[in-house]
């Protein structure tokens, strides 16, 4: 699937968490496997903090006018809502517990299903209905290593 160049750096940041959320879904019952899948989806989640505020504070603030006439907008600003929320509270819940392949095996699978979300429902819908300048504005605040010379257009 082609990708807007603009929203192409944040696609790019969701390839690791889709590699790390695969693996972890298969997590088996080791200790070391399961702190060594715990460890590398929490970072992921953690470092991705810049990544979420765009999703938060551009996209989302960007698509609310077309949520009243369009429903699909409504529902996909709702899910990312939701699914942000669902991220951070397994997390934060989870600390003060000993962390189990169950564990592991719910954030690999939100983790998972969010990124296709946004993939497959959330860009698509930004591609649809921002404009270039907000698109623009969204390739600025993506960090710089994830972006690549020929996508500054």
């Amino acid at each position: 699937m082609k990708r807007a160049h603009q929203l192409q750096p944040l696609s790019r940041q969701h390839h690791l968490g889709l590699n790390l959320s695969h693996h972890a879904k298969h997590c088996s019952g080791e200790r070391h496997h399961i702190d060594k899948h715990w460890q590398n989806l929490t970072s992921y989640i953690q470092d991705m903090s810049t990544h979420f505020q765009i999703e938060d504070h551009l996209i989302a603030t960007a698509l609310k006018p077309y949520q009243n006439a369009n429903p699909d907008v409504a529902t996909a600003l709702e899910i990312l809502n939701k699914q942000h929320l669902l991220l951070h509270k397994l997390i934060f819940t989870s600390q003060n517990q000993t962390i189990t392949a169950a564990h592991v095996k719910a954030l690999g699978t939100l983790l998972y299903d969010h990124i296709r979300f946004e993939e497959r429902v959330l860009f698509p819908l930004a591609e649809t209905y921002l404009t270039t300048e907000t698109l623009d504005a969204i390739y600025q605040a993506c960090a710089d290593n994830v972006k690549r010379i020929d996508e500054a257009r």
